[in-house]
């Protein structure tokens, strides 16, 4: 059912992945296409807010922190996972995998490897203070409207 808290919790948190999007793409290797990359992130924003940090609201700002992050890190993997898949389908096209199960394991290399390139302070900041800030706002609003 859709609730005020649901509808701040996607708004704040595909706001939330574009910024992080946007963070992170200077440390992208160079030559890299970027496409809708920070579009796609801001639309998987919205669904997990929505999802996920629109069902934990109403339980109190100090739990709104803790659910924030939470959603920040279900943002974070999702984007790893989406775009480790869309690489991992490119290059079997290119037939650079032996068969579908390198093709897998081409997936978790990729998300470790970006994955890996997100730990960095300024990336790693976004996401941390977008999740508080995304957390305490959606319970903020539904204590409002309800």
């Amino acid at each position: 059912m859709p609730t005020a808290a649901k509808l701040t919790a996607a708004v704040a948190f595909a706001i939330l992945g574009y910024i992080a999007a946007a963070t992170f793409v200077p440390h992208l290797p160079e030559g890299s296409q970027i496409g809708l990359f920070r579009e796609l992130t801001a639309a998987l924003g919205f669904i997990v807010g929505w999802l996920v940090m629109g069902n934990l609201a109403g339980h109190g700002y100090s739990d709104a922190v803790g659910s924030g992050i939470r959603t920040s890190v279900t943002l974070v993997f999702f984007a790893l996972l989406g775009f480790s898949v869309y690489l991992m389908i490119q290059k079997s096209f290119k037939m650079i995998y032996d068969g579908p199960g390198d093709a897998v394991l081409g997936v978790f290399e990729f998300m470790s490897e970006y994955g890996q390139m997100m730990l960095v302070p300024d990336v790693l900041g976004v996401l941390a203070v977008g999740g508080v800030l995304g957390g305490m706002v959606t319970e903020w609003a539904g204590r409002r409207w309800t």
